[in-house]
């Protein structure tokens, strides 16, 4: 059944992904963006699925800032049966020097939308969080049940929203799924190229296409096989196809969940840069400097409560699909 969707922060890198998934299951499809670090350029419908796909109903743009009420309000007084939410400011060692920022944006913006979401009858949002929530683990991979307790004021923001969501969905009747997730990654053609990217494919990308000489790594002795940090990449069609089943499950459960949105598999940013450089034939300079604020060592985590309540599992996310679909972008 076609949905009207509020996708917030749609034009940028995984927003945009999922705003092709709902376009090509036809559903009505507004996307709310700033810009700052999206493209409208993101919302053409030309990537390779959407050919695919006969009911590919284009997204409307409506440019605003979540910190802007005015802006909001022009917004959602067009009516809408969900929100995604994937606004949010995401880098780790700025928001351990900037918190401030992190907090305006992640937190107030968050608030912004809730507030509206409440005056105008919203009762279901998808919420983009992050495997950041849980700091160092105490056991690999981390589950649901795993303690939180975020290391970096990002992570901090991030669990702090999924707080106000359970309150929200206590006195709203709001229904939500908190989705958690490290290092998006992967690209699909006809996307723009993140602006200044902070994490760590990304950055290989421009050095392997000359854009950028080095990759910096944060640390080298930590507890590791080669002493650079671990993390589990997944791919954003993989993302995007976990948003939508988990939009369908609370629309039709009418139930709140929290799940973990993984691989169950780590590689080092050593094991990163190896890779690259095998599938790009290019050389990947990096240089060792000191760990940033909020990092951890390791962090794997268990995606089977996703795959047991919405049926999904990751399809894309082998490290070889998700360097060689980045690097048909970046080589060009």
């Amino acid at each position: 059944m076609t949905k009207k969707i509020l996708v917030i922060g749609g034009a940028g890198y995984i927003g945009s992904h999922v705003v092709d998934s709902l376009c090509s299951l036809g559903h009505d499809v507004t996307v709310f963006d700033n810009l700052s670090s999206g493209f409208k350029e993101n919302l053409s419908g030309k990537y390779e699925n959407v050919g695919k796909s006969e009911k590919y109903n284009s997204p409307k743009l409506i440019v605003g800032d979540i910190l802007n009420l005015h802006d909001l309000e022009q917004v959602f007084s067009k009516g809408f049966d969900v929100v995604m939410h994937f606004a949010a400011l995401k880098n780790v060692g700025e928001s351990m020097m900037h918190p401030e920022k992190y907090a305006q944006t992640n937190i107030v913006g968050t608030l912004n939308i809730l507030n509206m979401m409440a005056k105008h009858n919203v009762k279901s949002i998808i919420f983009s969080s992050s495997a950041a929530v849980y700091g160092t683990p105490k056991y690999l991979p981390i589950d649901e049940n795993h303690p939180v307790n975020p290391e970096s004021f990002y992570g901090f923001t991030k669990l702090d929203i999924e707080k106000y969501l359970e309150w929200y969905s206590k006195i709203y009747k709001i229904h939500f799924a908190a989705l958690r997730y490290f290092n998006a990654a992967g690209y699909t053609s006809g996307k723009c190229k993140e602006k200044n990217p902070g994490n760590l494919l990304p950055i290989v990308m421009e050095v392997a296409a000359g854009l950028r000489k080095e990759v910096q790594i944060y640390g080298n002795d930590y507890e590791t096989t080669d002493g650079t940090g671990v993390r589990d990449y997944i791919h954003v069609l993989d993302l995007a196809d976990a948003h939508v089943k988990a939009m369908d499950y609370i629309l039709q459960n009418k139930k709140n969940i929290i799940v973990n949105l993984s691989t169950e598999k780590g590689n080092s940013v050593l094991d990163i840069i190896k890779k690259a450089e095998e599938i790009t034939g290019r050389k990947i300079h990096y240089k060792i400097v000191d760990r940033r604020a909020g990092d951890t060592a390791t962090v794997v985590a268990s995606s089977g409560l996703a795959n047991k309540l919405l049926g999904w599992k990751p399809e894309h996310s082998d490290i070889d699909t998700i360097i060689r679909s980045m690097w048909e972008v970046y080589k060009n």
